[in-house]
């Protein structure tokens, strides 16, 4: 079975390289950037100003192969790819939710850029309040950055 995605737009953003988005303290939750949807896309846009965060899947463009076993940056021993989230992956698929902060026609102005300039955005989705889940584990990650 070949997948075929085409991209819908682009991110606009201070982070130029992958080491530049790997920061523990803050990683992306208050760095402002842009979501440029192709204008082919700008009708789909339609009622987005009324959700306060946005679901983003995007293509994590400049990461060149994978291994099954990689070490997180938040600790130096080797974890599952699966129980990271390394930009180096079977398929270099990212997930983040943003903040929107305001729409100008095919621009989307947001809050929680995690990812580098000219990422390849591939779907949008509303963040929606029962997309939050109450009882999670976190499993590794416990105890690694205040939670």
């Amino acid at each position: 079975m070949e997948i075929k995605l085409k991209p819908i737009g682009i991110i606009h953003s201070s982070f130029k390289e992958i080491a530049d988005t790997y920061n523990e303290k803050d990683s992306g939750k208050n760095i402002e950037g842009e979501i440029e949807i192709f204008k082919e896309f700008e009708p789909g846009l339609k009622d987005i100003e009324g959700f306060s965060h946005l679901i983003v899947l995007f293509i994590f463009h400049k990461s060149e192969g994978y291994k099954l076993h990689v070490k997180s940056k938040f600790d130096d021993e080797l974890r599952g790819v699966f129980a990271t989230r390394s930009p180096y992956r079977p398929n270099p698929i990212g997930m983040t939710i943003v903040e929107l902060i305001e729409r100008k026609g095919n621009i989307l102005k947001v809050r929680g850029v995690d990812m580098i300039e000219g990422t390849p955005v591939i779907d949008i989705k509303p963040y929606l309040s029962g997309d939050r889940k109450k009882k999670i584990k976190i499993g590794w990650l416990k105890g690694k950055f205040g939670n």
